[in-house]
């Protein structure tokens, strides 16, 4: 087996969050210095809290929710493309320069990474433009990870990307880090809490070098 990446963010009480999304918390419900015979936490977040993934329950009541999502879809090759240099968005163009043409698994590594260094939650992060979504539906792709908390460019009043994306069957896996992730190709595991009816949940994310 190759080296293991893990492109998780920590959860932790105070980190970035969507606006309008519950923020995390994580509390000692039972600590062993205070006479416990365990430690013990008590957790509090929203279902898209740090690295998670998006359902297409998440936008349409009646599409597949997170525990009926195929593992075969989280589990297998993938493919790290490097735009740092692209934004605002991602377009269609870049992806076309980025030759992701057979691609089922596609990770977008932008200048979002370094977002995860702040306390606060950033604005101004990298998204996915329209036409980049439509082109990936052409494209087949199955899932899209991009390196911050959505695809979906801030305070979108239409929420399309999300839309044509999760309306076609694409699984999202927002808010992963590849700050120290090279370009190319590697296996990925993307394992989501087993939420019952979830229209997502936190996962942990892992690449491994092929």
């Amino acid at each position: 087996m190759g080296k293991i990446i893990d492109i998780s963010v920590s959860i932790y009480s105070g980190m970035p969050y969507y606006p309008g999304d519950p923020g995390a918390e994580v509390h000692p419900s039972r600590l062993i210095s205070e006479g416990a015979v365990a430690n013990l936490s008590e957790l509090r977040l929203g279902s898209h809290t740090g690295t998670h993934i998006d359902a297409p329950n998440h936008f349409d009541e009646a599409g597949v929710t997170v525990d009926d999502l195929p593992l075969e879809v989280l589990v297998g090759s993938a493919r790290v493309v490097d735009l740092t240099e692209a934004g605002p968005s991602i377009s269609r163009e870049h992806l076309e320069r980025a030759g992701v043409m057979g691609v089922r698994r596609l990770l977008l590594k932008t200048g979002n990474s370094v977002l995860w260094s702040r306390s606060e939650f950033s604005k101004d992060y990298v998204s996915v433009a329209e036409d980049a979504a439509e082109y990936l539906v052409e494209l087949g792709v199955v899932l899209l990870g991009i390196d911050y908390l959505s695809v979906e460019k801030f305070n979108s009043d239409t929420f399309r990307v999300h839309h044509t994306l999760l309306g076609a069957g694409v699984v999202l896996l927002e808010g992963i880090d590849l700050g120290s992730v090279a370009a190319g190709d590697y296996e990925l595991v993307c394992l989501p809490l087993k939420i019952r009816g979830g229209d997502g949940a936190p996962a942990r994310a892992i690449l491994i070098e092929q």
